[in-house]
């Protein structure tokens, strides 16, 4: 299991079209890859709805924890396509 922390920078933070990148980089893999945000919110980052339930806002730090055979390189795409801004 790896983990890293990133700040979201979007300004509508991770509405539709940088949830679906997101879900559409995360399922590349085989990884399980979720994200915590909040105290108690954990999001499957290969479903959109899980994504968007999430609520995550611009200036939120989400940290992402990858679990698999691919985990490292997951979590390295992850977390580059947020620093990336998602498309933004």
């Amino acid at each position: 299991m790896v983990s890293e922390k990133v700040t979201i920078k979007n300004p509508s933070g991770l509405h539709l079209r940088p949830a679906g990148i997101l879900c559409n980089k995360a399922i590349m893999f085989q990884s399980l890859i979720t994200f915590k945000s909040g105290i108690n919110s954990v999001a499957n980052a290969k479903s959109v709805l899980s994504v968007l339930g999430a609520c995550v806002k611009c200036g939120d730090e989400i940290e992402f924890v990858c679990e698999g055979d691919d985990e490292v390189e997951a979590l390295a795409a992850m977390v580059g396509a947020v620093r990336d801004g998602l498309g933004e």
